[in-house]
């Protein structure tokens, strides 16, 4: 061993051994990140094909369910009859809710009970002296939850006692 200024000791190195146990080394490192990187770049590839399959199939799903219900409001506006007409469209409605039901919607049951701001807008008032005060009068649009969460909340008129 050799001794610098510093007197620290210094390695001798041979150039034939260990430089070339290193570099081959730090070849065989950098062939191994090349994989590496090519298997994530594979991974995110197939999640991402995995996802638009998914995205679309579910999407094809939804879609044929309509299908259904567009039949049953062509049908109801070929008939030239009202009575016809009427029973096409509440087969169409009763079409529309039960595909909501099999996609876990579910209408919000408001009339008539606390205003919840988290489950309704209020959208006007009404002063009704035997009604007390921030109970739901009237749905001017149903709302509707998917599972526990609001998919949109329903439009109500709220009861509230004027100020004299």
């Amino acid at each position: 061993m050799e001794i610098d200024e510093r007197s620290e000791p210094v390695a001798e190195i041979e150039p034939d051994g260990e430089l070339a146990q290193a570099k081959a080394r730090a070849e065989e490192l950098y062939s191994e990140l090349q994989y590496a990187r090519a298997e994530v770049e594979n991974m995110r590839k197939r999640a991402e094909r995995i996802a638009d399959e998914r995205y679309t199939g579910g999407r094809k799903a939804m879609l044929g369910k309509f299908l259904t219900v567009l039949d049953n409001l062509r049908r109801a506006a070929s008939y030239e009859h009202s009575e016809g007409l009427l029973e096409g469209l509440n087969a169409t409605l009763k079409g529309f809710e039960a595909l909501l039901v099999s996609e876990g919607v579910r209408p919000i049951e408001i009339a008539g009970k606390p205003f919840d701001p988290r489950l309704a807008e209020a959208i006007a008032t009404r002063d009704l002296p035997d009604v007390d005060d921030d109970v739901v009068l009237e749905e001017v649009r149903q709302g509707y939850l998917l599972g526990d969460d609001v998919l949109r909340p329903a439009l109500v008129v709220v009861a509230k006692h004027a100020d004299a």
